[in-house]
This record gives structure tokens, C-alpha cells and sequence, in this order.
């Protein structure tokens, strides 16, 4: 049966923040009329090493019936607090060779994963938060522990824009329609004359607070104290930046880095 509903991928370690991860995947799908799907890949050697083929089946069996239920008990909660649909899915393997083949299968229109405290672009190792932006065409939001998103509160959210590359406004209006205002500019350019200007314009009928930081390698630690300064909770920025790999390491905000699916936001 076809649905007119947009699709999140939560790919989850299951770790302590996969909560936290879970409800910002729930409040993107509340803003978007959205269903979720939770991805977990457990690899086969985590469970055994040197066993016969027998005992290995035998025990990714039972590890499955452990997970399902660590799942279940993840989920079942959440989607009958905020009333929405959860599903989930569950397979051992390669992480890499089974993201892409399920982003091939399921094809989301975002993915959710999640970026560790301390860690810098690794999520369930090996880099994977570079390979689903490499991979997957459309958007994708990394989940920062600190501030994540909270179903049914108002989001207060920011657009960071560089000289490498600067976020078209028009192609997240339907966010900014269901966000806080006033929205938050961060501009980061060469020859700004001071990282305290800042100015209002009208954006979409609503207030956009522009503040201005010279290029310079300190530009981003400078951003992200505005960040924390302003509360935002969420920032956009366009996914083909040249700077994806700093911003995600030195922002403490969960990102939304738009893809060229965008445009399924508004449906």
C-alpha cells in the first residue's frame, strides 16, 4: 500500500543515547508527516569467533531474540507516548554492505544517526556518518546529545553558511514554518569586519537574525558559542559543504544537512 508519508531511517547502535536519537527521529516525522523505521546491524563476529558454523547459527539466533527485544522495549514506549508509527529491523552482517543495500530497499527520504560525545565522525565505527553522506542523495540529520530534539516542543533553529557553500533559505521554508522565530543565520565569510554583527531581515514573513564571522580557523569555535549562546537546537547547512567534516566535529547542535531531496519535506 503507498503512503504519502515521508521516510526516516534511524540507523542506532543501541547505545545510551539511542533514546535521545529515537525522539529526534519522532519530532522531525511530527514536523514532516513522517514514518520511522529503526535500523540496527549487529556483525557476526561480535557475537562469536571460534565456534562451529552450528554454534555460530545457534548463537546469532539467540543474540537476534536479545536484540529484538532491547528494540521493542526502545520503541514500544515512544510510539505509543507520541502516537506514531515505529517499525523497525533488525540483521547481522557487514555495517557497510547493509546500510547501503536497506537505503537501497527502504530508500528514505532522511536518515537519522547519531554523533557521540568526544567522537569525531564515527558512528558504530569505520566512519559511517561520511559513508551515508556519500551514499545517500537526500537529507540527513546528525543527533547530538546535548539539546537534541524533543517531540512536540518548538525547535529553534539555525543556517550556517560558509564560503565553500551557502544554504538556498527557500529549500527548508516548510522547516522554518514549523520552527521558532526568529531563525538564526550564521555566516562565515571573508573580510567580515567583526563576528558581533548582526542584523534583521524578513525571511518567509518571519525575523532572520543574520551574524557575521570571518573566515578564519577559529570561524567555527566562534559559531558554535553563538550556537550555545542563541539555544538552537537544530542547524541546516547544505550537504555538498566542503567543510561537513569540521562543522559535524566542532558544532555541539544536532545538523540537518539538506540533500537533494529536500523538496519531500513539503509533501
Amino acid at each position: 500500500m503507498k503512503t504519502n508519508k515521508n521516510k526516516i531511517l534511524l540507523l542506532s547502535d543501541l547505545k545510551k543515547s539511542s533514546n535521545l536519537e529515537l525522539k529526534s527521529a519522532v519530532s522531525l516525522a511530527k514536523m514532516f508527516h513522517g514514518e520511522i523505521t529503526l535500523f540496527h546491524i549487529k556483525k557476526p563476529t561480535e557475537i562469536v569467533e571460534r565456534e562451529s558454523q552450528l554454534s555460530t547459527i545457534r548463537s546469532i539466533n539467540e543474540k537476534h531474540i536479545i536484540l529484538d527485544k532491547e528494540i521493542e522495549n526502545l520503541v514500544k514506549p515512544i510510539r505509543q507516548k507520541f502516537n506514531i508509527n515505529i517499525d523497525y529491523k533488525l540483521t547481522f552482517g557487514n555495517i557497510k554492505h547493509e546500510i547501503e543495500s536497506y537505503i537501497q530497499e527502504y530508500k528514505p527520504d532522511i536518515i537519522v544517526l547519531g554523533k557521540k560525545k568526544g567522537k569525531k565522525l564515527n558512528f558504530i565505527g569505520n566512519n559511517i556518518t561520511e559513508f551515508v553522506l556519500k551514499i545517500h542523495k537526500g537529507s540527513v540529520m546528525i543527533v547530538k546529545d546535548q539539546d537534541a530534539l524533543q517531540p512536540n516542543q518548538e525547535v529553534s533553529l539555525g543556517v550556517l553558511n560558509t564560503i565553500d557553500k551557502t544554504l538556498n533559505i527557500h529549500d527548508i521554508e516548510e522547516l522554518i514554518n514549523k520552527t521558532k522565530t526568529p531563525i538564526k543565520t550564521f555566516n562565515i565569510i571573508k573580510g567580515a569586519k567583526s563576528n558581533l554583527k548582526k542584523h534583521s531581515t524578513a525571511n518567509s514573513n518571519k525575523n532572520n537574525i543574520e551574524y557575521f564571522f570571518e573566515q578564519s580557523d577559529k570561524a567555527l569555535e566562534s559559531v558554535s558559542k553563538y550556537v550555545s549562546k542563541n539555544k538552537i537546537n537544530l542547524m541546516c547547512l547544505d550537504k555538498t559543504n566542503k567543510k561537513n567534516r569540521d562543522i559535524i566535529n566542532k558544532l555541539n547542535v544536532s545538523l540537518l544537512l539538506t540533500g537533494e531531496k529536500v523538496q519531500i519535506l513539503q509533501k
